[in-house]
């Protein structure tokens, strides 16, 4: 097996819900950013909104799932909706999702309800949508899918390690398909812990390739992909050629010169050195984390900037554009591209590499 077929995409975030919406986003170069309670004042965050999720459950069947197993649900809804008219062997459909934090609201809900009540009158229903796995079972069970699933939770590297697993299901025969989808959410304790390391620097304007300063905004949502093993047949959405994990002590990851690359920086001086560093010289780059925000799991999304990329055969202008800040050359309008890499480096020098290819 050479590669994997994107041909399906399910998304929700701040930027909206479905892959359209995120296409209007990166066209206007922006996405609203939200302000809620945190406290005594209000706290910025790109808020994704599960409404949508109406159109494929009732209220009936959503009743006991929690906000974390939703966005999930909205973003598997929409991939398989978006393959169209292709037949799916549901019983041959392997289900994985990456997260950075698991489902934190119901998780510190779950404690709260053992320390108000006690550990006999604790809430089975937050400890059940609590565990890492809940969401991927939600899915199975509301979509009918019988084959194997697999939840992974490896901070940056959630969606690399779970790509890695879906390619390798694929190459064993032991699926047809995988809906792979990576899921992150916001609770109040995200955004204690936010203001206790970061400062309370609040900031409606992400600015990443400013490797410096910190202009970080927290964001949640969910990015789902149908992948199919390489075939004869066109992909929807390119091909993933490539999918390397490592750490910076033991290697370097290996970029195509010429080869535009989707950053993954998020206005974080921690790692903001790193991609300095790091960067070849006189590469083309763009950043659209500006539109969803920052997450363990922001590189789902550049993932499926990536997919809309090749399908139309041009790159977005980057949504930042580098100002006097970033001395490199940024992608600030459209242009023809067959070929491009996201790249994303953690905090502790671990980085992830997709390598992406079109279907000429």
């Amino acid at each position: 097996m050479t590669g994997l077929q994107i041909n399906g995409l399910g998304l929700v975030g701040g930027f909206g819900c479905g892959a359209e919406d995120l296409q209007v986003a990166l066209e206007k170069r922006e996405a609203p950013v939200s302000r809620v309670n945190l406290r005594d004042h209000l706290f910025p965050l790109f808020q994704a909104d599960t409404a949508a999720l109406g159109n494929y459950l009732n209220k009936r069947a959503l009743r006991r799932i929690d906000h974390f197993s939703r966005l999930a649900l909205l973003g598997a809804f929409q991939a398989l909706e978006d393959v169209g008219p292709l037949e799916l062997n549901r019983e041959r459909l392997g289900v994985i999702i990456g997260s950075g934090f698991g489902a934190l609201k119901t998780t510190f809900g779950f404690l709260d309800s053992i320390i108000a009540d006690g550990d006999a009158c604790a809430s089975p229903t937050a400890f059940s949508n609590s565990v890492h796995n809940a969401a991927a079972a939600h899915i199975s069970m509301q979509l009918k899918l019988t084959g194997p699933s697999l939840t992974v939770s490896q901070f940056d590297q959630s969606l690399v390690s779970g790509l890695l697993s879906a390619r390798q299901w694929l190459a064993e025969g032991r699926v047809e398909a995988v809906l792979l989808g990576v899921v992150d959410e916001y609770c109040q304790v995200l955004g204690y812990c936010w203001e206790r390391y970061f400062g309370e620097q609040i900031s409606s304007k992400m600015r990443p390739l400013d490797f410096d300063h910190f202009s970080a905004v927290p964001g949640e949502g969910a990015a789902f992909f149908l992948l199919q093993a390489e075939a004869d047949c066109a992909a929807k959405y390119g091909i993933i050629d490539s999918v390397v994990m490592g750490q910076l002590w033991g290697s370097r990851p290996t970029l195509i010169p010429g080869q535009p690359l989707v950053l993954g920086c998020e206005g974080h001086p921690l790692n903001g050195g790193i991609y300095r560093q790091q960067l070849p010289e006189n590469a083309s780059v763009a950043c659209y984390t500006p539109l969803y925000g920052a997450a363990p799991v922001t590189q789902g999304f550049d993932l499926a900037v990536a997919a809309l990329t090749l399908k139309r055969g041009e790159m977005f202008p980057s949504a930042d554009s580098g100002g006097d800040y970033y001395s490199g050359s940024v992608v600030t309008e459209a242009r023809k591209v067959n070929r491009l890499t996201c790249l994303r480096y953690g905090f502790g020098g671990e980085y992830a590499v997709i390598q992406l290819k079109g279907n000429g």
